[in-house]
């Protein structure tokens, strides 16, 4: 087990001047008798503005520079209220260095019209990208030596764009030949990874705790602490249910089904490399870091509720297939489950009718016509 402990922060917790200037005290706080890896996601609303930028260039340039244009007035409003003088100015010419990059890739969608997988994700790191160069910055403008760190360097994946896959045992040799420890802050891209020909690839929306995590369980950390805007993994979704409250301590197990049937605040893969090392995670609130918040480990904790908690997933579509020639069948839900995997479509909920009549899976929205078909 290496000293290092692992705090990811989310794109809420460093979506302003403020948040990073409090980021920063809650850092250099913990940094005093903790190895520090930092993992931080975009700006928040940056990803969707990338996103939005890289569809809109496929048919409008007018539209596609006028997400740019809000994409870099955020990272200089950011600039401007944390530097000051020839910090400014060096820190903006390495913003606009990837600024430029982007614009280019932009551009080169504008001349094709066409965007592929491949491209959309080369555009949609950049938001950690940039919200990284300027936190490493700032934290040595702060007299606070860290250094800025590209996971592209140590995350290798496979080539399925927008949720790519991890090669863990290349990935695992990357990040231990990498991290050494010392009193430097090491300022980590959450989100990306690259495919072993160098080529930028991304690990699905909430990737940034599965960074945390993935190098993590690498380097057999003390504690992963997964820094959001919410006060740990509540017994419901307090927008829905206003009596909800956090939940002290949670299972891995129960920690992954909560999270995997719609309670948002761990992106349900961060669990695993955790429960394979067993190492545990603490979901922290970045705005009240008083807050005891939850505590993710092998031991479940209080025994005295029989339900953890309720959640639900907003929008999914149900596909049922039904027979009277489906009865007494063997191996139809064998074949029905094997053409949804052969085409990558996961299933969310399946349930079956005893008389075996029918078979009926929920699904996610996007992939309900090529399910259907």
């Amino acid at each position: 087990m290496s000293n290092f402990s692992i705090l990811k922060f989310g794109g809420t917790s460093v979506g302003s001047a403020s948040r990073i200037k409090a980021l920063y005290e809650i850092v250099t706080t913990l940094g005093k008798t903790k190895k520090l890896i930092v993992v931080c996601s975009a700006v928040s609303g940056i990803t969707d503005m990338l996103l939005l930028a890289s569809n809109a260039a496929t048919h409008s340039e007018d539209e596609m520079r006028h997400h740019l244009k809000h994409i870099k007035s955020k990272q200089l409003e950011i600039i401007n209220d944390l530097f000051n003088g020839r910090s400014r100015v060096e820190i903006s010419k390495s913003i606009n260095t990837l600024l430029n990059e982007l614009e280019k890739l932009l551009m080169g969608v504008c001349y094709t019209q066409e965007l592929s997988p491949r491209t959309s994700d080369a555009i949609a790191g950049f938001g950690e990208q940039l919200s990284c160069t300027i936190i490493a910055e700032y934290f040595k403008y702060c007299k606070t030596a860290a250094i800025y760190c590209d996971a592209r360097k140590f995350i290798t994946t496979d080539d399925k764009y927008g949720e790519a896959q991890v090669d863990f045992k290349v990935t695992d040799e990357k990040i231990k030949s990498f991290f050494k420890e010392t009193n430097t802050i090491y300022v980590v891209t959450g989100f990306i990874g690259s495919t072993a020909s160098g080529i930028s690839t991304t690990l699905g929306r909430g990737g940034s705790d599965y960074t945390a995590s993935i190098i993590g369980g690498a380097l057999q950390v003390r504690e992963i602490q997964i820094w959001t805007d919410v006060s740990g993994v509540y017994t419901a979704d307090p927008r829905k249910v206003p009596e909800a409250f956090p939940i002290a301590k949670l299972s891995y197990i129960e920690a992954l089904e909560m999270c995997y049937f719609g309670a948002k605040v761990i992106h349900p893969p961060t669990i695993q490399p955790a429960l394979n090392r067993n190492i545990p995670l603490f979901i922290k609130n970045s705005m009240r870091p008083d807050d005891t918040g939850t505590f993710i480990s092998l031991d479940s904790g209080d025994r005295s509720h029989y339900v953890k908690g309720i959640t639900s997933i907003d929008k999914v579509h149900v596909v049922t297939l039904q027979g009277s020639g489906m009865i007494g069948v063997a191996g139809v839900a064998a074949r029905v489950f094997g053409t949804l995997a052969t085409h990558h479509i996961s299933v969310i909920l399946i349930t079956q009718g005893s008389s075996e009549h029918n078979i009926t899976f929920a699904i996610k929205p996007e992939v309900s016509a090529l399910a259907k078909k």
